[in-house]
């Protein structure tokens, strides 16, 4: 089934509440749902669309990415790749599915029975990384060491100190209890998770030591960041599953590197242009010249015109950073050279003499068409 937009698979406006967003989920989990559809491929295909779109519009921070650059930013650069089996949206949505009456994977008819074991998720980090403009321009490989949730190396993440767990009392193991109450319809039947296992069905009498029945601890992980080329500051990188270690061998967190550029002393950024200031001297602005400007990839030669007034913008095409997003994936912007003069502030009396002698001569002094020009260049720079 070839994607379609989140907001249109969920039938609600870019600015929907998440309570709209909420409430349209449930109508199409509802209408989809395996127990009303049993052996239909394309309501499972339907049902799991709309989970995807719902884990993405329903988190904040996933919906800003994907709101900003798209698919891309939650799958490869962001997170939410989708789902591939439904027992992984019940767990994922289990409190909605019983708010609807489901009770997480029990259904119309109570086809699926017992509970499905819970799978707990560990917590997710955060890491801020400060990337120079030459790691930015080319892309860059770092490990980093930091506190972590670990899985814990005595009781391997079980949580028990000698491996074993009890079949929970409360639920019979089912993870649910079932309570009936007498209302207007007749006598009703529900389901909830149980309160003594928390959905487990079953229970650890000796926990272990280290952990104290969690399955994990405090610990230190180092981790191997692949930076793609193009990044800008503010840009948030979502890696699945490198967070803290899941409870009870859980589903790991996952960890968010937040992109900082640091400050670079040759360069100006401007989107994926590289603005370079060029000072001229007198003399080489008069007369032209030849010389070799900085580049991020080493230097380049250019020509300067006789005459060559301050504000003068050159362009080396190619030579900026790549586009990390969309349909120009990689392709370069351009560095773009903005000409300035240095007016010396001393002068000898030799050389006062001869700044007078050119201030008689009718060559340093600007046409009206020459002042028209400069003018409205200066006037663009306020349009």
């Amino acid at each position: 089934m070839a994607k379609r937009d989140y907001y249109e698979v969920l039938g609600v406006q870019k600015n929907a509440s998440e309570n709209e967003i909420k409430k349209a989920y449930k109508r199409l989990a509802i209408k989809y749902h395996p127990d009303r559809n049993p052996g239909d491929k394309e309501a499972e295909e339907k049902f799991k669309e709309a989970a995807e779109a719902y884990e993405v519009l329903h988190d904040p921070q996933k919906r800003q990415r994907y709101d900003q650059f798209g698919f891309d930013a939650v799958s490869g650069v962001g997170g939410g790749g989708g789902f591939t089996d439904v027992n992984d949206i019940f767990s994922a949505f289990g409190d909605i599915f019983e708010s609807m009456g489901f009770g997480g994977f029990g259904g119309f008819g109570g086809g699926r029975g017992r509970r499905q074991k819970p799978v707990y998720k560990g917590r997710d980090q955060r890491l801020r990384v400060e990337l120079t403009l030459e790691e930015i321009v080319n892309g860059t490989t770092k490990k980093f060491k930091i506190k972590n949730d670990v899985v814990c190396d005595h009781c391997h993440g079980s949580g028990s100190e000698d491996g074993k767990v009890e079949t929970c009392t409360r639920c019979g193991g089912s993870g649910v209890v079932i309570q009936t109450h007498q209302s207007v319809f007749g006598m009703m039947q529900s389901q909830s998770v149980c309160p003594e296992c928390h959905g487990e069905g079953s229970v650890i009498k000796n926990k272990c030591h280290d952990c104290h029945g969690e399955g994990i601890k405090p610990g230190e992980s180092i981790i191997e960041v692949n930076f793609p080329a193009g990044l800008a500051e503010g840009m948030v990188l979502n890696l699945d599953g490198k967070g803290g270690a899941g409870p009870h061998n859980g589903v790991p967190g996952d960890l968010q590197i937040i992109i900082k550029e640091k400050e670079d002393d040759t360069f100006l950024r401007d989107g994926n242009d590289l603005v370079y200031n060029l000072l001229l001297t007198i003399p080489q602005a008069v007369l032209g010249c030849s010389l070799e400007v900085p580049t991020i990839d080493g230097k380049a030669k250019i020509n300067i015109a006789p005459g060559t007034q301050p504000g003068t913008v050159l362009r080396l095409r190619g030579k900026g950073i790549p586009e990390v997003q969309g349909y120009n994936r990689g392709q370069r912007g351009d560095e773009v050279i903005n000409i300035s003069v240095y007016m010396p502030e001393t002068l000898s009396r030799d050389e006062k003499d001869a700044m007078k002698r050119f201030d008689d001569s009718d060559s340093f002094r600007p046409s009206e068409s020459i002042k028209k020009k400069i003018f409205n260049k200066f006037r663009s720079y306020f349009e």
